[in-house]
């Protein structure tokens, strides 16, 4: 097949962009001796997982239960989640232990607790790691008071876990006003890491992974002394917002939607059938404005500045001129950037990966798995 066969809208992943950005950011890894674990949740496919283990990712991340499950059907050997488990789900994670190795992070006494109690009467052992919070306030233990090293000694104490370390997640990170901001949310992530670990071995605690991951502080992360793990994860696609974090270039962009103009009401408006049910209601983040949702390419592949995806529907895109007319017309197919790759690939069943002008379809096999 070719790309202009395709019905609209379409979900292509250009595979050597994809290829050199896992490339890229395994080679950073590597020079700093870091074990890479991909955040699986962007691309959604064993197959994309199986490109990262080739390249020498220890094993991946999941976001929920419902994707691990997946992927270790799919023989993946070794998924974390960086995410919270409610002890509801024993029965998952015992299910799935006989499958891959597990493992996830706690960050709440009474629910290590259950953990522990849910794990000793099944007779098994799991791996957790204690969530910190480097700054995001989400999930994460405080790191500050001494009541984190109490915490986490007392994780490292409960039978049925076997406690492997610290984790942290610098979301904060997306919201970064500048370069320099964000270099020292980097710089600030690993010494707060590195005041934990120093205040916990006194105190008799082992500590084996200090494991951190985020894409747009990845370049600055990657120099930090004091992590032994890297989890970034939409570095394999980017988007529209790693771009204006300066995490990326246009030319790293590896996933991006063909639409097709369906209407042109007005020499200054044009409709695509690309609504947010494709391209998603995300707004773009960054030092640099990003307005509208996602860009649209010229067939050169540099940004189209005159056209402004200024509304969506749920299946339409309503696209503003700006300063003038277009030549597009409808049929017309155009490609576009969106503002979150991760999203994207959530609202799709299958994307098309590219070669030049030849497609095949890849499925996205953890797609709705959110549970």
């Amino acid at each position: 097949m070719t790309v202009e066969s395709l019905r609209t809208p379409a979900v292509l992943i250009d595979r050597a962009r994809a290829h050199r950005n896992l490339e890229r950011m395994q080679a950073a890894a590597n020079a700093r001796g870091l074990r890479l674990r991909p955040h699986a949740k962007t691309h959604k496919s064993p197959i994309i997982a199986r490109w990262q283990i080739e390249r020498g990712a220890i094993g991946i991340c999941c976001a929920k239960l419902g994707e691990a499950e997946v992927f270790a059907e799919a023989g993946i050997a070794d998924i974390r989640l960086p995410y919270p488990i409610n002890p509801v789900n024993a029965d998952r994670v015992i299910a799935l232990l006989d499958r891959t190795k597990l493992s996830f992070i706690v960050d709440h006494p009474e629910v290590a607790k259950q953990w522990s109690e849910a794990m000793t009467r099944a007779g098994q052992q799991v791996e957790v790691l204690v969530k910190v919070d480097v700054g995001f306030h989400r999930c994460g233990i405080d790191p500050v008071p001494p009541q984190a090293v109490a915490m986490i000694r007392a994780v490292s104490r409960l039978p049925g876990l076997r406690f492997k370390g610290l984790l942290s997640h610098a979301g904060h990170a997306y919201h970064a006003h500048d370069e320099a901001e964000l270099r020292r949310m980097a710089t600030d992530e690993a010494a707060t890491l590195r005041d934990l670990v120093e205040r916990c071995r006194p105190e008799g605690i082992e500590i084996e992974e200090v494991s951190a991951g985020a894409t747009p502080p990845a370049r600055f992360s990657l120099q930090q002394e004091g992590f032994t793990e890297f989890r970034p994860g939409n570095y394999v696609y980017f988007d529209r917002t790693q771009v204006a974090l300066g995490a990326a270039t246009i030319d790293d962009c590896a996933l991006t939607v063909m639409a097709r103009v369906v209407s042109k009401p007005a020499a200054d408006r044009i409709i695509l059938d690309s609504g947010s049910k494709t391209l998603t209601n995300d707004g773009a983040r960054g030092f640099t404005p990003a307005p509208g949702f996602g860009v649209v390419l010229r067939e050169d592949g540099t940004p189209d500045e005159s056209l402004l995806i200024e509304r969506l529907s749920e299946e339409h895109a309503t696209v503003k001129v700006v300063g003038g007319s277009t030549t597009l017309e409808p049929g017309n197919l155009v490609r576009i950037v969106p503002n979150h790759s991760c999203v994207v690939s959530n609202l799709t069943d299958q994307v098309w990966l590219r070669d030049g002008d030849a497609v095949e379809p890849m499925p996205i096999a953890a797609r709705g798995k959110n549970s």
